[in-house]
């Protein structure tokens, strides 16, 4: 619905009544980062079972990420996704499609012709663009089409075989380790670039204190720079991965409690702009593998709500209003990602839910 009238009292007779007392009217979330797996790995999620899931979270909108097999690097797949989300989807699902092509960094996709074909971002997300000159190309051309680059952060030359966080835990666990720096060395190459080309730069799940740092720095130094954390990110440290459950591995990993409470304190000081999922989900036969063997990721749509308002409200580090603004209002204001002035887009606009406290 579209909000027409603020009033103690309003008589429309025409109109359906929705008792929402004692609850919170809020504008549908919007999730910047999912995997919806479409197409490809339907065993472990198709856009309709992907958007349903979101619905249940309270999610109107949905960016999904392009490594998908094939990945999203071809026009005919970008219309492939509204297609599907047109015919089985019950939320907006707005494509992400690929930095370069078959995301091997090699080549840049034809991102001209994704954006004609509604691609909202480019990310090769699950991969870092290790080429510097290819990025700083991917990042000049970005800018000419007014759409961020969405960047995985993250130096595999550093983070290799590691499984979780590289420290004490790790050691203890007898699990290799994948260390702050393999994306801390990756966000300050980025941002470098991003200065050098004057182009707007999002960094997807945000992990480390250091992290923060870096992009603290930038943004008062006028880099164009938005970045994002997970909720699973803000309570969760490596600490709890003592049982080996699967549903700890995550990419990147839980890091320590140090980085946690920056991570809260960036999300207090608007050096993190945006919560996003990063909703990953996988077979039950897959994550049932051994620790090293099981692929990265958790699901999250289902449970961002609860989690942001367990770990970011009730513990005060946002009020209410503000944790919702993170899942909001800041991912909408990023205008040319969620392309709000294109009318077809209504469900952005006009979507609400009511959040029972």
């Amino acid at each position: 619905g579209k909000v027409r009238k603020i009033a103690r009292n309003i008589n429309l007779s025409y109109s359906e009544l929705i008792d929402a007392s004692d609850k919170i009217v809020i504008p549908g979330l919007i999730d910047m980062h999912v995997h919806l797996r479409e197409p490809g790995r339907e065993d472990e999620e198709t856009i309709e079972s992907g958007s349903r899931a979101a619905a249940r979270g309270g999610f109107t909108t949905v960016c999904c990420m392009p490594n998908t097999d094939p990945p999203i690097d071809d026009p005919s797949l970008v219309k492939f996704i509204y297609e599907q989300a047109k015919n089985k989807g019950v939320v907006e699902v707005l494509p992400v499609a690929t930095i370069t092509k078959n995301r091997e960094g090699e080549e840049l996709s034809p991102m001209g012709r994704l954006k004609e074909a509604g691609a909202i971002a480019f990310s090769d997300d699950g991969s870092w663009v290790t080429n510097s000159a290819l990025m700083r190309r991917a990042l000049e051309y970005v800018k000419m089409l007014s759409l961020p680059i969405i960047s995985h952060c993250e130096d595999k030359s550093l983070s290799a075989e590691g499984v979780m966080n590289e420290g004490y835990f790790s050691t203890v666990n007898g699990l290799a380790g994948i260390p702050r720096e393999a994306e801390e060395v990756a966000i300050f190459r980025d941002l470098a670039l991003a200065k050098m080309t004057d182009s707007s730069l999002h960094l997807a799940h945000v992990s480390t204190a250091n992290s923060v740092r870096l992009i603290r720095k930038a943004k008062n130094t006028g880099i164009k720079v938005t970045a994002e954390v997970t909720p699973h990110h803000l309570a969760i440290s490596d600490e709890g991965i003592t049982d080996f459950n699967t549903n700890t591995k995550v990419n990147p990993p839980f890091r320590g409690k140090e980085d946690i409470e920056l991570l809260k304190e960036s999300l207090r000081d608007n050096t993190i702009d945006v919560i996003a999922t990063d909703h990953a989900p996988h077979t039950v036969e897959e994550k049932e593998r051994d620790y090293e063997e099981a692929p990265f990721g958790v699901i999250g749509l289902e449970t961002a709500l609860s989690l942001v308002l367990r770990e970011v409200v009730e513990k005060k580090v946002l009020s209410l209003m503000q944790a919702i603004a993170k899942l909001t209002v800041n991912p909408a204001l990023r205008k040319e990602l969620l392309f709000l002035d294109n009318p077809t887009f209504t469900w952005i606009k006009y979507s609400y839910i009511c959040l029972n406290p």
